[in-house]
């Protein structure tokens, strides 16, 4: 990996690697809860480049070799129950920030903004507070906030209440354990695949304390659909239809927030980005991206 470091300001520093030719354009890819760049697989990561794009990914604060904030205290499960906001040490709008000031570091005046999970709703903030620096938005497996959309099944529960592992063969078994109750029905998944993924995660940077300080994040930013219906970036929604953590309801809502927002239903994904669903995701994503560049050229040139 070619990993590369940026300060984004209020004392963040992001890890990122990047992929592809810079004169591209550029496509930020924005990862979920608890979930560091590497999750945007590398052969993902190297497709999308292949296509013609300047691919960015980047560890979210609080996970992996990005800064994490130890001298905050995390939220407690009571709380993050209760979705008591007190102990949130920042919102996602804090965390589009980073975001934007990883644009910035880079040179970059504007990109295609690719989210998933969490990361779509840090890739809708963005949009909503920074137009200017969204040429696309592709909001992938998330939602709006908004509680009666998008809520896990009931039965996720006890494993998010289990403690991930003390130790590195601990925490990949539960990544394992969890991935086979989220995943994707529809598609073959590989085991070793997640195994490799779960390790080097835990190598990079294991911090439970700054996963539930994200979780506090998103609960504080409450639901957001008033400030999804000012989004004017072309945006494309995927969500698939077997997702147990982030109910498709909560696709459904994002689309109806966005205005002129395209939603995109993958038959048997679930709360993952399984290979075999990539070559749909990534011309999805292609068609939307050359529609949007070309009408940004439209804009102009009037």
């Amino acid at each position: 990996m070619d990993e590369r470091f940026a300060d984004v300001g209020d004392g963040i520093t992001l890890c990122y690697e990047t992929f592809g030719d810079p004169s591209d354009p550029t496509v930020l890819l924005v990862m979920g809860l608890g979930t560091q760049m590497v999750a945007w697989h590398e052969d993902f990561c190297r497709e999308l480049a292949g296509r013609g794009h300047h691919v960015v990914r980047f560890d979210n604060r609080d996970i992996g070799r990005s800064t994490h904030l130890d001298h905050l205290p995390p939220p407690t499960i009571g709380q993050l129950l209760r979705r008591n906001t007190r102990r949130a040490a920042y919102r996602l709008t804090e965390m589009a920030r980073d975001a934007a000031g990883l644009l910035d570091h880079l040179g970059v005046e504007s990109a295609h903004v690719v989210g998933a999970s969490m990361g779509g709703m840090i890739a809708q903030s963005l949009a909503a507070a920074a137009p200017e620096r969204v040429l696309s938005l592709t909001s992938i497996m998330s939602s709006t906030g908004n509680r009666w959309s998008g809520q896990p099944a009931l039965r996720l529960y006890p494993i998010f209440l289990r403690r991930p592992g003390r130790d590195r063969e601990e925490f990949v078994e539960h990544s394992v354990r969890l991935f086979r109750l989220i995943g994707s029905p529809g598609f073959d998944r590989s085991d070793e695949d997640l195994r490799e993924m779960a390790a080097l995660s835990y190598e990079r940077g294991h911090d439970p304390a700054g996963s539930a300080r994200q979780l506090g994040a998103i609960i504080a930013s409450g639901d957001r659909t008033a400030e999804l219906r000012a989004i004017d970036a072309p945006t494309l929604v995927i969500h698939g239809d077997a997702d147990r953590l982030v109910a498709p309801s909560g696709g459904r809502a994002t689309a109806k927030a966005i205005p002129g927002a395209r939603l995109l239903t993958i038959e048997g994904m679930g709360h993952d980005l399984p290979r075999g669903a990539w070559p749909r995701i990534l011309d999805a994503f292609e068609e939307h991206a050359r529609a949007a560049e070309a009408a940004g050229g439209e804009r102009e040139a009037a």
